[in-house]
């Protein structure tokens, strides 16, 4: 199997480790494979778009999601480490408005599965890094939410010492009491 597969304390949220092959020359390994992903989560879904980005240590990008049109993501950093987190907006779910925070790293080469109904975001805790992500569903900005990364409420622990570095929207993120949540 080409992945260990891992569920984190909110079991639809997935750690993925991919098998790498390594030697004096480098490493090798399969980043993604349709059908090796469904075999090893039962998961079957089809990605539409591919995202990077590049940002700065203590950059926080998130938490966000869409109200409509809802994404499911694979994550993954090529470059330097972040903080990922994801969290419930489920409302039907025992686990709304939990979160989990994982590591990821361009060398612990782990990927995070985050299913659509989860609010999304990371924290960059190298000097900078780059973050890959596949959606299964297309941006749509007028559907894009934030919720509030400090909401006391959710309570995520992020690895930063004082404000992070934010968007205006990220800023301006609403509390889990007033955010747009899903069924």
């Amino acid at each position: 199997m080409p992945y260990t597969v891992t569920p984190t304390t909110l079991p639809e949220v997935l750690i993925l480790e991919p098998k790498v092959f390594g030697d004096d020359r480098g490493f090798f390994f399969e980043s993604f494979n349709q059908r090796d992903f469904q075999q090893a989560t039962g998961l079957n879904v089809d990605f539409v778009q591919d995202n990077h980005s590049k940002s700065s240590q203590g950059v926080l990008r998130g938490l966000h999601y869409q109200i409509q049109h809802p994404q499911g993501k694979l994550v993954r950093v090529t470059q330097g480490a972040v903080f990922d987190v994801a969290v419930d907006l489920r409302r039907s779910s025992p686990s709304f408005g939990k979160w989990v925070g994982v590591e990821l790293s361009a060398d612990n080469k782990r990927q995070l599965w985050i299913p659509p109904g989860f609010a999304h975001g990371f924290v960059v805790t190298s000097e900078s890094a780059e973050f890959l992500y596949k959606t299964t569903d297309y941006w749509y900005p007028e559907h894009e939410r934030s919720l509030l990364w400090c909401d006391p409420t959710v309570g995520v622990q992020w690895p930063v010492d004082g404000e992070p570095k934010l968007a205006a929207k990220d800023a301006a993120g609403k509390v889990l009491a007033e955010a747009d949540c899903f069924a």
